[in-house]
């Protein structure tokens, strides 16, 4: 009974470690599968089956439940993206104002009135201030120009 016991906890402390982990990822559906394989898991232990027939169960029962859902909660809580206007500057023509040196990680542009943290497209290149650069795209908050 000791041995069932102990089985029981295990499978216990794994649903609180995925819950915790499902907790942790807000937004992000990653583990709550496997919270329901090891509740299934632990039912299995308190039956007596052996951990063997415990491990199928819990490996059945998340995987059937990760192809069956995963589909369908993906298209429910599919995270609708903010279209923003940044994208207008991308092939506008700007004037650096900061030097640019992407291993110093430092440089910035001036486009329509607005000052940009920028990067060279051509990592190995400088541009230097006052210099015209064309914005090539956008990664994130910094802009990346190739010189005019």
């Amino acid at each position: 009974m000791g041995f069932d016991l102990s089985l029981t906890t295990l499978w216990l402390v794994l649903f609180v470690i995925f819950v915790v982990a499902e907790v942790a990822t807000v937004g992000a559906l990653v583990s709550i599968w496997f919270c329901v394989g090891s509740l299934a898991a632990m039912v299995a232990a308190r039956a007596g089956t052996s951990l063997i027939v415990q491990v199928v169960v819990f490996l059945v029962v998340s995987i059937a439940l990760l192809v069956l859902t995963k589909p369908f909660i993906k298209k429910v809580l599919k995270q609708k993206s903010e279209p923003t206007n940044a994208d207008v500057i991308i092939g506008h023509v700007g004037v650096v104002v900061e030097e640019i040196d992407n291993f110093a990680e430092k440089g910035a542009v001036k486009i329509d009135g607005k000052v940009w943290t920028a990067r060279s497209l051509d990592s190995g290149k400088g541009i230097q201030k006052d210099s015209k650069v064309k914005i090539v795209k956008i990664q994130g908050v910094k802009v990346l120009v190739e010189e005019v």
